[in-house]
């Protein structure tokens, strides 16, 4: 089968296009034929091997994937694609399912052909949505699910999202309006149609605003963009959370992904009530341009990958 290969750390040109082996499923595991994967600002750092020092959890992150060289040499977090086969103890999927999720530290979904475990954050998608779009959403959508999840979202009435034209942040936006919250996004200037039309209730454009307004008090300030990116008017968000206010970010210690969301993006999906974002689509062969378009750290929304299988063709 084709894959992305990547047996050492650096720039986007460490990335190699090649054949290897097809893989074959275990007793508990199902083998997913990958019609659209992302690029996900995670997938950057790993290939990089940029782990600021300050991180509650790098020594974690560097035993998993490899001190000198990546430990899975094929990357890739998200998948969106049809069950091929299973292994003979699963029982929640079935050839011929059309599924979509992540696969956390495992990686492998860089590829035409992933498997992954029954019990791996996987759901089955639905039949409205395109690859392309699943893959879009299960990256921001989870993370984003789990943030709100821990800041109790369902009481949080006023939220404000930093970096809200992200992944993550398109996502959060989404969420916690279902939740009933009023969202202000905060994102540079041509990114402000963007959040506006994904529900945001006001916007705040970082470029040209170095200050919150006193009057304004939040019960929840996401910081979807984590301690790499900020400015004057994130340094002072704190100062604008109410008595009882959560100030969340994504860097945060490790996010976990639960099958949960997932669930939940569908039924939003299938009624018009969430959108996938995405900004740029590239083939499996143009990764190092992906890759080269995401290090700019100006994406919006998602950066997508389709993977294009020859007619009849089940991999090697």
């Amino acid at each position: 089968m084709k894959a992305i290969v990547c047996t050492k750390y650096g720039p986007p040109e460490v990335l190699q296009f090649k054949e290897v082996e097809k893989p074959t499923p275990k007793k508990n595991e199902v083998l997913v034929r990958v019609f659209a994967t992302a690029v996900t600002a995670s997938d950057s750092r790993v290939r990089a091997f940029r782990f600021p020092l300050w991180h509650p959890m790098i020594l974690m992150f560097r035993l998993i994937i490899g001190v000198t060289s990546p430990r899975q040499p094929i990357f890739g977090l998200v998948l969106a694609g049809e069950v091929e086969s299973v292994g003979e103890n699963v029982k929640r999927f079935q050839p011929g399912d059309q599924v979509y999720g992540m696969t956390g530290p495992g990686f492998g979904c860089y590829a035409e052909y992933n498997c992954l475990s029954e019990k791996a954050c996987l759901v089955k998608k639905p039949a409205s949505i395109s690859y392309q779009e699943a893959a879009a959403v299960a990256y921001g959508g989870l993370l984003a699910g789990y943030c709100l999840e821990k800041a109790d979202i369902q009481i949080r009435k006023k939220v404000l999202i930093y970096g809200a034209s992200g992944a993550i942040g398109t996502a959060a936006i989404q969420l916690a309006k279902h939740f009933g919250a009023e969202v202000t996004g905060v994102c540079s200037t041509t990114n402000l149609e963007l959040v506006k039309s994904l529900g945001a209730d006001a916007v705040i454009d970082y470029t040209k605003e170095e200050l919150i307004s006193r009057a304004e008090r939040y019960d929840l300030i996401l910081d979807a963009v984590g301690k790499d990116k900020s400015s004057r008017l994130k340094l002072q968000c704190k100062r604008v959370l109410t008595e009882n206010g959560r100030y969340i970010s994504v860097d945060d210690g490790m996010l976990k992904s639960r099958t949960e969301h997932l669930v939940l993006i569908n039924e939003l999906m299938e009624a018009g009530r969430f959108k996938a974002v995405i900004d740029e689509c590239y083939s499996l062969d143009q990764m190092v341009e992906a890759h080269r378009y995401v290090d700019k750290g100006h994406k919006k929304g998602n950066v997508v990958i389709t993977v294009e299988h020859a007619a009849g063709s089940h991999g090697s």
